[in-house]
């Protein structure tokens, strides 16, 4: 008898932390468990989640970045079940299947006519290692530059070039070639060009862990430089892509015309994982060679029936439902909101980001009393104080956010585009509250940011 999932999930559902504990990642059960965050969730819906409990969730976190379109879609469940139900052949390898050559062809209409040629894969991580691979492998240049606080992946290569150094730490060294320049400095980057052996210029139009979007002229300079020198230039739009940013893609902002840009997440809908790199014909072409280097890069499940019919779903449904103007009209709304509720809490240093990329960057406050809360909980970690606002944001308010960055005083949201203004409004509401805690009850917000800093210390000790 084939497994009865409906009856697992019935009987077993809330043991998660339990099986996870014992099977899979205890730090991370530790970690949901010391900050509050080991809810059990049963159901999700759009930009809503719902515990075992019965109690309802904002969702600003979107899975990092995945559910743009909203969490269970119909139009992409349908389009799944069309395709069991087609008992279509999957993964044959030695063909051309069909709904990968519909998908690669729905992809590109959204792209710029000098972007004209797919590589599909299964997540952002893998796509960023195809975009270096075809890099080098067309150029037959060795080096790569990349931003600093930037991040691509976490496998090696995409590893490489990931300019934060916590998920570096432990793995060096990494690639060689590889060289980090501050975004917005030029100079430096014409300095490495300028050797004329660098096949690559990788970044982000709004770095997904800082939130830094860069000065408006310098990613064009920056690609007039790369033309100069026989760079290509990566536009890794894994998360700023599918609309995230108030555009279709990130570079289009500043009308650049890149030659790989990167894509996952979103574009899977929520289900199946997609990943993509988009290239001009020729790169493709010089990496695919001769006849007995047609697949000199590939992956088995790159190309599978499932994810493309995610993928195509997806992609209509961002035209039936108008998903990124709706993204856009909700990112001005937010702005706006965090922006004045800014000019009422000196805790707040700067709101910043691209379109629904949204961080809120914190200071020391002015008040004697918090001023020295402050001050103790960064003594104990640095990464502390970001963390006690999402805390009770999701203890207090129910709404998922995170923390950025690693020692950064930054919390980062990802609303669903689907969101409305409503959801907008009890974000801002909910973290005028919280800030407003952090303001006047400085012995509980001590208390739990010791309570987190001695968790830390015993898992460091464990470790050791």
């Amino acid at each position: 008898m084939p497994i009865d999932i409906k009856k697992l999930v019935a009987d077993r559902l809330g043991e998660n932390y339990t099986l996870h504990e014992r099977h899979v990642n205890s730090t991370l059960v530790r970690v949901l468990r010391t900050i509050g965050f080991d809810k059990v969730y049963a159901r999700a819906k759009g930009q809503y989640l719902w515990d075992k409990e019965g109690n309802q969730y904002l969702d600003y976190l979107s899975g990092y970045g995945v559910f743009n379109i909203g969490r269970n879609h119909p139009g992409v469940a349908q389009a799944i079940r069309d395709v069991l139900d087609l008992d279509l052949p999957n993964m044959v390898q030695m063909d051309c299947a069909f709904l990968s050559g519909v998908m690669a062809e729905q992809l590109l209409k959204r792209c710029p006519p000098h972007l004209n040629a797919v590589f599909f894969c299964n997540s952002g991580t893998e796509s960023v290692e195809g975009a270096l691979k075809f890099a080098k492998g067309a150029t037959g240049r060795p080096r790569l530059v990349y931003l600093n606080n930037s991040f691509h992946g976490l496998t090696l290569g995409a590893l490489s070039v990931n300019g934060a150094q916590s998920f570096r730490e432990g793995f060096e060294p990494l690639l060689p070639g590889c060289v980090k320049i501050e975004m917005n400095d030029l100079e430096a980057l014409e300095r490495e060009l300028s050797k004329r052996d660098v096949a690559a210029f990788i970044f982000e139009c709004c770095q997904g862990k800082m939130l830094h979007v860069p000065h408006d002229g310098f990613l064009a300079a920056a690609q007039a430089l790369c033309r100069k020198y026989g760079t290509l230039t990566i536009s890794d739009e894994v998360q700023t892509g599918m609309g995230r940013t108030g555009k279709m893609f990130g570079f289009q902002h500043w009308n650049l015309e890149p030659d790989i840009i990167t894509l996952a997440k979103s574009l899977s809908g929520g289900y199946v994982p997609i990943g993509a790199f988009v290239t001009r014909r020729e790169i493709y072409q010089k990496v695919f060679s001769r006849l007995d280097r047609c697949v000199v890069h590939s992956t088995t499940f790159g190309r599978n029936n499932l994810a493309m019919a995610c993928g195509l779903a997806t992609l209509a449904i961002f035209d039936e439902e108008n998903i990124i103007e709706r993204g856009r009209k909700l990112s001005e709304f937010l702005f706006r909101e965090l922006n004045a509720l800014k000019a009422k809490h000196n805790l707040i240093k700067e709101v910043r980001g691209l379109g629904l990329m949204i961080g809120v960057e914190f200071r020391e406050p002015s008040g004697i009393k918090a001023m020295l809360a402050w001050k103790a909980i960064h003594a104990a970690d640095k990464a502390l104080f970001p963390q006690i606002v999402v805390s009770g944001l999701l203890k207090k308010h129910r709404i998922l956010a995170q923390v950025a960055a690693h020692g950064h005083d930054i919390v980062k949201i990802l609303p669903p585009l689907v969101s409305t203004e409503e959801d907008a409004r009890a974000f801002v509401n909910a973290l005028d509250d919280v800030l407003g805690d952090c303001d006047r009850v400085v012995g509980p917000m001590l208390e739990f940011g010791q309570s987190l800093a001695k968790a830390a210390l015993a898992s460091k000790q464990a470790a050791s």
